[in-house]
């Protein structure tokens, strides 16, 4: 099935719009983790323009913060219970949500991943998202180019998502890593590195008061990290006022990952160096209408040539260019930008 389009989705509290119980028209969810990230909150404005335009009642759904599984549940549950013809969903807990998951598509719904793979990634009919290993590679390639030589003797912060490690985060953290050049333990979890660079890792939330705590722990380990990975420009913002804090703000590189526009302006005010810039506006527009057609014709998506999802894109974004790494400019990451 080709797929073409271009829009956005998010949202995460439990809001509902449009209604499908009584069997009249299509029915969709869709299903994020906060209602607050602006890449969620650009998800959610994607599906339901998508599902406008295609005659397609959406109701969407939040969880309170970051990592809350049980009203991921509880969503799914209600989106069978509807009627509902299929769910696009970014998982808090990428396996625990399995077992929901299946008895959605038991029930002939077709279930899409967006943004965040389930573990196993074939636990959904197909995955729309950006490449999160390369994203994080571009990020990884970037710092270590920029430091040159002194790569060597870096100590860095790692700035993760949650101790539950959902795929979207593994799949950043171990591309940053193998981008800078750090050997890989198990290649589907984080933490197990021994190269002595790595300062150590904590958990954000994905928020930036997560990033602004994680920080500061981490300094208390070594105050003198000069490279942060960040999960996402949230964390990143709060990472930077932490450093700010301690006067530190100059001296030390942060990378992350999103390209939302608050995001791609602290590249351009310099406290992101580099970010990796994802679509959320095409994974949801598409996923609508993989729904539709499947509603029309039980058709299934098919993934990217040569991987096992649909890839989105991804663009490093960044006001200083490193030779070797591929990277658009801030102007142009800008007229990209979403959120």
């Amino acid at each position: 099935m080709k797929l073409r389009s271009l829009l956005l989705a998010t949202g995460f509290a439990v809001a509902a719009t449009g209604a499908f119980a009584d069997g009249h028209g299509i029915g969709a969810c869709l299903i994020t983790k906060t209602d607050t990230n602006p890449f969620f909150v650009k998800m959610k404005e994607g599906a339901t323009a998508k599902a406008g335009e295609l005659g397609i009642a959406l109701k969407t759904f939040a969880g309170k913060i970051d990592g809350d599984h049980e009203t991921q549940v509880q969503a799914i549950e209600t989106c069978i219970a509807d009627g509902a013809k299929g769910i696009l969903i970014t998982a808090s807990d990428t396996s625990s949500i399995v077992s929901s998951v299946r008895q959605a598509r038991d029930a002939g719904l077709l279930v899409i991943a967006l943004d965040t793979p389930l573990d196993p990634i074939d636990a959904a009919d197909a995955t729309f998202a950006t490449d999160n290993f390369l994203a994080g590679e571009l990020i990884g390639a970037w710092a270590a180019a920029t430091l040159g030589d002194a790569a060597a003797d870096a100590k860095i912060g790692m700035l993760d998502l949650s101790v539950s490690q959902p795929t979207v985060g593994v799949l950043r953290d171990q591309g940053f890593l193998q981008g800078f050049g750090i050997d890989l333990g198990d290649p589907g979890k984080w933490g197990d590195e021994t190269d002595p660079r790595i300062v150590g890792n904590d958990v954000t939330a994905g928020n930036e008061e997560g990033g602004r705590r994680a920080m500061e722990n981490l300094l208390a380990k070594d105050p003198f990290i000069n490279v942060v990975y960040t999960i996402n420009e949230p964390a990143a913002a709060g990472a930077y006022e932490a450093l700010r804090a301690i006067g530190r703000e100059n001296d030390v590189l942060i990378v992350s990952v999103d390209g939302g526009c608050p995001g791609v302006q602290n590249v351009a005010d310099g406290v992101i160096g580099a970010t990796s810039q994802q679509y959320p506006l095409l994974m949801a527009s598409l996923g609508i209408e993989a729904i539709a057609a499947f509603a029309a014709a039980g058709t299934i998506p098919a993934p990217t040539e040569g991987k096992d999802f649909f890839d989105t894109g991804v663009a490093l974004v960044t006001g200083a260019p490193a030779e070797g790494v591929p990277s658009i400019s801030v102007q142009e990451g800008k007229d990209r930008c979403w959120g």
